[in-house]
């Protein structure tokens, strides 16, 4: 009888050795390297990008800021007002016209200023005619005049003395009542008196006009003069002309209206005289002066370059432009105004045209 086999359930040695794939475990990787290059890289691109800010910061502080400046051509402008009143009677002169210097512009009308001229003239006439009168001293029909009635006075004199005599004896006789010798004396007292104006007025004749009669009567023909110079003056205001050679710019009265002193009649434009304006804060102006030049461009004659020559610099500074120089706080910042004149001049270059620079950029 044959034993049976015996089942040995343990497993195969090579079978023990060959396992599932899943049921291996893996050995962990080496990340260490790898790590440290990252940081690397970011401490790397740390530093670049500080050391870029840092230069941009140094190159800012260093080099000044290339600001573009807008400003605009002007020129001198001469606005024209009446001096009297009345009404215009004639404008030549129209709106774009070149005048020369002295060119009639308007005439205005006024028949009352006219008529006061021509009686200052007469009361000039009437104030030489008395300082003649005056140095030619007293007339001698006047002098004889005074001399009768100095005459006659005497006379009367003479007569009241013998008179008062007469009636004094008497009164002191008895014979006659003091009422009476009251009344001679009292005449006799009259009668001296009008003696002695006769004389006074005799002697007053013969002497004639005295040195302050004179002086009052040049004084007077003065007066008279300056009346007449005065009103011409204001009759040569009728007559309105150009004081230099310019441009008509604006005709603010018409033919036929009324104007009253100081209302604009024209404005002349000197385009001979143009120069560039710029209103500049006050950080802009560091170290600008007159006589330093810069370059400029002209959008309106195709950007045409230019240099430009300052001419003038404000002063005192304004609040055109304001603005703080930082929201917390610290100071504000002021706006000058910045003349420059382009050179050569441009004969083109109108008033109004816009210029722009770059101020520090193309200073020179």
């Amino acid at each position: 009888m044959l034993a049976p086999e015996i089942c040995d359930s343990r497993p195969d040695p090579v079978e023990r050795d060959i396992q599932p794939a899943h049921d291996v475990p893996e050995r962990p990787k080496n990340t260490a390297p790898a790590g440290r290059w990252r940081i690397r890289a970011s401490v790397l691109f740390v530093a670049c990008f500080a050391g870029v800010i840092a230069c941009l910061t140094f190159w800012f502080l260093v080099h000044p800021v290339h600001v573009l400046v807008q400003g605009e051509a002007d020129a001198t402008r001469i606005d024209i007002a009446a001096r009297v009143d009345g009404k215009v009677g004639y404008r030549p002169a129209s709106r774009g016209d070149n005048i020369a210097a002295g060119q009639l512009l308007f005439r205005i009308d006024n028949p009352e200023l006219i008529a006061k001229l021509q009686e200052a003239e007469a009361s000039l006439t009437v104030a030489h005619a008395n300082l003649a009168n005056v140095e030619a001293g007293t007339r001698m029909e006047v002098v004889a005049q005074r001399k009768a009635a100095m005459d006659s006075a005497a006379a009367d004199l003479n007569l009241a003395q013998l008179t008062y005599e007469r009636i004094k004896e008497l009164a002191d006789a008895g014979h006659a009542p003091l009422q009476r010798l009251d009344e001679v004396t009292n005449a006799l007292h009259v009668a001296q008196r009008g003696a002695d104006q006769a004389t006074i007025a005799h002697q007053e004749a013969v002497a004639g006009h005295t040195k302050e009669e004179r002086g009052i009567a040049r004084a007077d023909v003065a007066k008279a003069q300056a009346s007449i110079e005065t009103i011409r003056a204001q009759v040569g205001e009728l007559t309105v002309r150009a004081p230099i050679a310019a441009q008509v710019y604006q005709i603010g009265s018409e033919i036929g209206e009324y104007v009253a002193p100081g209302v604009p009649l024209l404005s002349l434009v000197d385009l001979n005289d143009v120069w560039l304006q710029f209103n500049l804060r006050e950080d802009l102006i560091r170290g600008l002066k007159p006589g330093d030049r810069f370059d400029v461009r002209i959008p309106a004659l195709a950007n045409r370059a230019a240099t430009a020559v300052v001419r003038f610099i404000s002063p005192k500074g304004e609040y055109a432009g304001w603005r703080a120089t930082r929201a917390t706080g610290d100071f504000d910042l002021r706006t000058f105004e910045v003349r420059a004149y382009p050179e050569p001049p441009l004969s083109d270059l109108r008033p109004g045209m816009s210029v722009y620079t770059e101020t520090l950029g193309g200073r020179r």
